[in-house]
């Protein structure tokens, strides 16, 4: 599930609806919820809230204030899972192409995340940075759950979507 307010989210579309391997016995279906900062109704986002296993929170470096209206997202998230022990969840500082335009630094973003005790990277959507990495590293935080992201040949020659594949030390 993706989180954030608007304007700071990721390329996500090129991801939803895909079927993975999760383990030898079973695949799954990678479904995106990105919220874009809309929380119009409540009972839906606590109901998606409840049903994902992985949540990406994200920010704009250019922008304190998307920061800060992430807090109450986190505690939504605290409160239905009941703790982080088991939740995977990434903190994306988004836009990080745009250094003069820049409020955070990447300490401030780290900081959150020891307070919040998830994980940290920063992003460019616009230029792609570290977009595949993003989806990648949160894929790898549930250990149950071993698989990759990989981009077949034909796709790298059109710039287009990624896929998923499961990852396994007998590969």
């Amino acid at each position: 599930m993706i989180l954030g307010i608007k304007n700071v989210n990721l390329v996500s579309h090129q991801l939803d609806g895909e079927v993975v391997s999760c383990n030898k016995n079973s695949v799954c279906n990678l479904q995106i919820v990105d919220t874009t900062g809309s929380y119009q109704f409540p009972a839906m986002l606590r109901l998606n809230i409840s049903k994902a296993h992985a949540f990406i929170m994200v920010y704009s470096v250019t922008s304190r204030q998307s920061l800060e209206e992430l807090r109450p997202t986190w505690e939504n998230i605290l409160e239905i899972k009941g703790s982080m022990e088991n939740v995977s969840l990434m903190l994306v500082g988004n836009k990080c192409d745009e250094t003069d335009a820049r409020e955070l630094t990447a300490k401030e973003g780290e900081e959150q995340v020891r307070q919040w005790s998830s994980h940290f990277m920063e992003t460019s959507a616009k230029t792609n940075y570290k977009v595949k990495e993003l989806f990648q590293g949160l894929l790898s935080l549930d250990k149950d759950r071993n698989m990759t992201i990989v981009q077949a040949e034909s796709d790298r020659q059109r710039g287009s979507r990624h896929s998923l594949k499961h990852s396994s030390s007998e590969e």
